[in-house]
């Protein structure tokens, strides 16, 4: 009896949150002045950070139901505009078919504090997607407007460094996604003269860097990432800098995963230090391999993978074999460091052999590597392949050991890009060779 009256106490203030909560929608939609709305609209956002779970799904349900385009409205306008093509019959199929709940979160947007609260609501729907498939159109709303909003055009780049304010360098240390940053010690090395590290922030969220690149300055294309994040290494001079080698990139906003920002800001950083340091004449990145450990397991029939010539098939059908020989059947022992190093020399070439193929023929597909498609499909070329490039328990786990060089050449990444656009992976001789 008592868990009874608890649940419907629960669900009386779920309702009276949520009618307070759509009354409070309902007027700011109707507002026709922009400012007599932003008090409307700080005041809905403090009752949307105020919702628990179960409230936030009644909310996201009242956008998909109430603020949906009238679907027998856009079929008239529909059918009208399709008998008479022109530019007044399109205008208003347009305003239609665009639902409500857009404006509504362009008008929480002009408050101040409304471009963190949308990332917040996004934050939520994404971890209700795959339980609420219902829920997407409300995430391809979401996903449409904040690509406008953070348009590169509209974000700020900036060095970050170690007279950076510490709340900004901890949120380096908290975000670092590809290779984790052990304490400031750590910190302090990858902000040394030879090294550079880059931030994209949003004029709305001035302290909150939303994607960051580092970048280590060196004499050569590297081939390992353990000496560029040695902390107790030693900082080249300046007049050694010849490359600029990117070795992560890491987002710290996850309310805008899959807006398109990391390729910006590669573009834009290469330019910026070719600007500041003339002799830099490479651009390049050291990256990971994540998915190609996981492929190499499913056991790949080599006779189906895409844009791959005939003459190929039987080599790395060889390959494949000599591997499983070497390893036993067992792939797996290839995540152990000392199984690695002591790896027969045929057996190492077999395995460069058959990640060069998972990149070149896997890569342009939905499948593909998601660093590699990141890097191609930015214009950059793949240059080399780095055996034991990464010797750590992540790295061992994820591809072996391999890192890959993808090089940015600045007057070709257009080029690049339309060729990985049309299936066709851009590829140094060097890497042709291996498949």
């Amino acid at each position: 009896m008592l868990d009874e009256l608890r649940q419907a106490a629960a669900r009386q203030r779920t309702e009276r949150a949520l009618r307070a909560l759509v009354l409070g929608c309902k007027r700011l939609l109707s507002e026709r002045g922009e400012m007599n709305g932003m008090p409307i609209a700080r005041e809905l956002i403090d009752r949307l950070d105020a919702l628990s779970d179960d409230q936030l799904d009644g909310f996201f349900d009242y956008l998909a139901r109430d603020l949906s385009p009238d679907p027998q409205q856009v079929l008239r306008l529909a059918q009208a505009y399709a008998a008479t093509p022109t530019a007044e019959a399109l205008i208003p199929l347009v305003r239609a078919a665009e639902p409500p709940r857009q404006e509504l979160l362009r008008r929480l947007n002009r408050t101040p504090g409304g471009t963190a609260a949308i990332l917040r609501l996004r934050r939520a729907l994404l971890g209700r997607l795959k339980a609420r498939p219902e829920l997407q159109a409300i995430e391809a709303d979401l996903l449409h407007l904040l690509g406008s909003w953070f348009n590169p055009g509209f974000l700020q780049m900036r060095r970050v460094d170690w007279n950076s304010p510490a709340q900004l360098l901890e949120k380096l240390i908290q975000h670092e996604a590809v290779h984790a940053i052990d304490g400031w010690n750590d910190l302090r090395r990858r902000l040394q003269p030879d090294r550079r590290c880059f931030a994209f922030f949003h004029p709305q969220l001035p302290d909150e860097p939303l994607i960051f690149v580092e970048v280590a300055l060196l004499p050569e294309i590297p081939a390992a990432i353990a000496p560029l994040i040695d902390k107790a290494a030693t900082p080249l001079p300046s007049d050694r800098f010849r490359v600029a080698a990117f070795y992560s990139i890491s987002n710290c906003e996850p309310g805008l995963r899959s807006v398109s920002l990391g390729n910006f800001l590669i573009k834009q950083v290469a330019e910026q230090l070719k600007h500041e340091l003339p002799r830099l004449k490479t651009f390049c990145t050291l990256s990971p391999v994540p998915g190609f450990a996981s492929w190499l397991r499913r056991e790949p029939d080599m006779t189906s993978l895409p844009g791959l010539r005939k003459g190929a098939v039987a080599p790395l059908q060889s390959a494949f074999a000599l591997l499983q020989q070497a390893t036993a059947g067992d792939f797996g022992v290839l995540h152990a460091r000392a199984t690695l190093e002591q790896l027969a020399p045929d057996a190492q070439a077999a395995l460069l052999t058959l990640c060069a193929a998972y990149l070149l023929q896997v890569s342009p597909t939905a499948d593909g590597d998601p660093v590699a498609r990141f890097h191609l499909d930015n214009g950059a070329r793949l240059e080399r392949l780095n055996a034991q490039g990464d010797l750590s328990s992540k790295g061992l786990r994820q591809s072996f050991g391999i890192m890959v060089n993808y090089l940015y050449d600045l007057d070709r990444i257009e080029a690049s890009h339309a060729k990985f656009r049309d299936g066709e992976v851009a590829r140094s001789r060097a890497v042709g060779a291996l498949v």
